[in-house]
């Protein structure tokens, strides 16, 4: 089973951008659907965005669709989000999961990280 730690979270104006990245360990890496979801405060977590095994399906919020850019590396066990155009209401706690099916349903991802703080404020 693949360990997650995320990476790349901080402080940025509105309108700026930040990209994460969070780094599995373990094995079979590729054998796993990997999504970003966030939680603000006193707000449900939610998805962000999904991206499947071999990266040829994407999905995203309508929310950060059109700004939001989210990848993977199979070869480096790495997934990404990229954040472009942020906005004082992305400002939240961001988690990368991992799953086995194609899913955007939160209790489909059985393997999370820690998470990451991004705060978007000026």
């Amino acid at each position: 089973q693949v360990q997650l730690v995320e990476f790349g979270g901080g402080l940025v104006q509105p309108g700026g951008s930040l990209r994460l990245s969070c780094v599995a360990s373990g094995d079979a890496f590729g054998s796993y659907v990997m999504g970003w979801f966030r939680q603000a405060p006193g707000k449900e977590r939610e998805i962000v965005a999904s991206v499947s095994w071999s990266s040829t399906r994407t999905w995203y919020s309508d929310a950060v669709k059109g700004r939001f850019t989210i990848s993977r590396d199979n070869a480096n066990n790495t997934v990404y989000l990229q954040m472009n155009s942020l906005k004082p209401e992305d400002t939240a706690v961001y988690y990368c999961a991992a799953s086995k099916t194609l899913s955007t349903r939160i209790p489909d991802y059985n393997i999370w990280g820690q998470g990451t703080q991004v705060t978007a404020s000026s």
